[in-house]
């Protein structure tokens, strides 16, 4: 069994690129190998920002032999009229490398039998940089030289070693070979590899830590070492740990610090300017009180170390020297005027400015609040907030700070005398900023955050700035998806369909909404994507088919069926439902019930099951009641012709049916659930 590296080296990759590339290169190697037939034993990643690596372990020799029977022609095309092999036939088994007189007859086939021998691991080895490198994609691309070829970042050197021995291929200049590199800075010269398993410690002499995660737990220790010696505490927020993580190969934690009276400023603008400006790790405090210090990470030893921190407090103080002035000169501003304002600011040069879009947004939030029975107090806040909710994106500290939006219009407008409800809902409007991100917590902060995005959604729809395959430069996924997850955490029973068809009949200040088809198709194909993973398929295409946008019942129903796939009576239910809903699509005229003409009492006995149905509760509850129809369906089939001569009766039976299908409509189209 042997060993094989391959490492590609390049120039410094973005730090948000690497664990994903990393990862590829992890997953693409595991299924070359098996594509190829090689069997191996595990496969070890390895990244830095200048380097992506896998090392794989127990590599057989040779691929695995296969014998293989490949489909051909049919019998019936074969052989020509005078019993002659057809032209067919013979391409078939000329690209097999057999002879006709070669092929099996199986059923109405021709097959091949083939033997495919196994060929040498090495030999398979030296198509990697066509077969698995030159296919690998990633979000950002670079293009250099004189090449077409695109990857990432520009390629430096390739190593590809078996055990000892190199695996030679080219991609495009670089020719694989054992040598590497290691740190940029704290090592001259040249890495030659004796052997595939020196890779991580040869590096590690060269300082490099090869093994990300390695790496972090390095970057963990060393900072829970100086948190414990000052009686610090630390929060290693994930995404920054691992963006540093990314951005070093030789880590060495150290401290910084900066004067006390930056600390009067907001402190989500210090954090901000630690976190997303210079990914410093703020620090807090036994009692979680944030101290006039940081901790960052530097990429290389302690020497000078010193020297690097003043070098970065510099920087630090920089930024909070603004963020100061800023803080300082926002407060001189007035809202109204900032509001005013906005009629100059461009939301879209198709659509209007910024301040037309917020008009828009208060007469959505309105409809919103009517339809989930906001008080009238909270209601004129609600008007309040829509009313102000942008003007701090024309303050200093948002110009500077442009993640700081609706946090400091918070600030700013408690400071102002806003109502704290008002104020809140201007921070929340913005949840969430991603897909999985914090939602918003306030009533009316969920309401505006909806009402603003809905505004977003249909008023691009009706410029005809429509998302198509992965294109959607507005964001507009990610902003249906937070409309639907708000709803569902807030568990209203509103129906978006009949929120989007109240604002299709506005003149919303001259403005009106177009492409609603297409509108209703998009948020569609959000609520199935939000209700993947927690239902079958088919559960969700039969709740989805009711036409209904109630989100949280639409998730809670997806839910409570498929919860039931298992229970004994659930083929049973279902399969009689779906038999009443199909065999009630047959009657051609409004639904009448005459029981007078009932023939049998499995008529009647469905009749009164039907008339004392209660689809009221839980979704649970609704389901309990319709699958207790299963039993006076059955005998009703059992015992009575629905299609029959008979016009009177055969209308009577098809409406007892239609009254039951119209029933479930709204609830789950049973048609959609498989039970085969």
């Amino acid at each position: 069994m042997a060993n094989y590296l391959l490492e590609i080296g390049l120039e410094e990759m973005p730090a948000h690129l690497v664990s994903a590339a990393s990862a590829q290169l992890e997953t693409r190697m595991a299924a070359f190998l098996k594509e190829n037939r090689v069997s191996f034993d595990s496969i070890a990643k390895f990244s830095t920002p200048r380097r992506l690596a896998v090392l794989v372990s127990g590599l057989s020799d040779t691929s695995e032999s296969i014998d293989e029977a490949v489909k051909g022609p049919s019998a019936k095309i074969a052989k020509d009229n005078e019993g002659n092999w057809s032209k067919a036939i013979q391409g078939f088994s000329r690209g097999q490398g057999l002879t006709p007189d070669d092929l099996v007859l199986q059923g109405d086939y021709y097959y091949a039998n083939k033997h495919v021998a196994g060929i040498s691991t090495a030999n398979i080895l030296k198509t990697v940089g066509d077969e698995l490198i030159s296919r690998m994609q990633f979000s950002t691309y670079m293009k250099w030289a004189n090449n077409s070829f695109l990857f990432v970042r520009p390629i430096q050197w390739i190593v590809s070693l078996l055990d000892d021995v190199v695996m030679p291929f080219e991609l495009l200049d670089v020719t694989a070979s054992n040598v590497t590199y290691g740190h940029r800075f704290l090592h001259d010269g040249e890495i030659v590899l004796a052997n595939a398993l020196d890779y991580e410690e040869s590096l590690k002499a060269a300082f490099v830590v090869a093994d990300a995660a390695a790496r972090k737990a390095t970057i963990e220790t060393q900072i829970e070492t100086i948190a414990t010696a000052r009686n610090w505490q630390i929060y290693l927020e994930p995404g920054l740990l691992e963006e540093v993580t990314n951005l070093v190969e030789y880590p060495t934690a150290f401290v910084g610090d900066f004067d006390a009276k930056y600390l009067e400023v907001p402190e989500e603008v210090l954090v901000t300017s630690m976190r997303e400006h210079q990914r410093y790790f703020e620090v807090r405090d036994s009692s979680s009180a944030l101290q006039p210090h940081f901790i960052s990470v530097r990429n290389g030893n302690d020497a000078h170390l010193e020297n690097v921190a003043k070098g970065n407090q510099k920087v630090l103080v920089a930024r909070l020297e603004d963020a100061e002035f800023f803080w300082r000169e926002d407060q001189k501003l007035n809202i109204s005027d900032l509001v005013e304002k906005l009629k100059k600011v461009t939301f879209h040069e198709k659509i209007g400015s910024v301040y037309a879009h917020m008009q828009r947004v208060k007469i959505i939030a309105e409809t919103i609040g009517k339809a989930i029975s906001l008080s009238t107090e909270d209601r004129a806040k609600l008007d309040r907030a829509a009313d102000i909710y942008k003007f701090d994106l024309l303050t200093g500290m948002v110009g500077e700070f442009d993640e700081l939006q609706g946090v400091m219009g918070e600030k700013y407008a408690l400071l102002a005398g806003e109502d704290a409800k008002v104020a809140t809902s201007i921070r929340e409007h913005y949840l969430p900023i991603s897909a999985d991100g914090v939602l918003p917590e306030t009533e009316l902060g969920a309401v505006l955050a909806i009402a603003d995005k809905l505004d977003t959604l249909l008023s691009f729809f009706t410029v005809g700035l429509i998302p198509s395959g992965s294109n959607d430069p507005y964001a507009l996924r990610r902003a249906t998806a937070g409309i639907l997850r708000i709803i569902e955490s807030q568990k209203w029973d509103i129906s978006l369909t009949t929120i989007v068809d109240e604002l299709y009949t506005l003149d919303l200040n001259g403005f009106k909404y177009t492409n609603q088809a297409e509108v209703m198709q998009f948020i569609n194909g959000r609520v199935a994507k939000m209700l993947e993973g927690s239902a079958r398929y088919d559960i969700i295409d039969a709740v989805l088919a009711t036409g209904s946008l109630d989100v949280a019942d639409l998730s809670e129903t997806a839910k409570a069926l498929d919860a039931r796939v298992s229970d004994d009576t659930f083929k049973t239910s279902v399969e009689n439902l779906a038999r009443v809903i199909n065999l009630s699509r047959k009657l051609e005229t409004d639904p009448t019930i005459n029981e007078t003409i009932f023939e049998n009492t499995f008529e009647k006995d469905l009749f009164a099951a039907v008339a004392d149905l209660s689809l009221v509760g839980t979704s649970d509850e609704k389901i309990d009641a319709l699958f207790g129809l299963s039993t006076p369906i059955t005998n009703f089939f059992d015992n009575t012709m629905v299609m029959i001569d008979d016009e009177a009766l055969k209308l009577n039976r098809l409406s007892l049916l239609a009254d039951i299908a119209s029933k479930t409509s709204d609830i789950v189209d049973f048609t959609k659930i498989l039970t085969k």
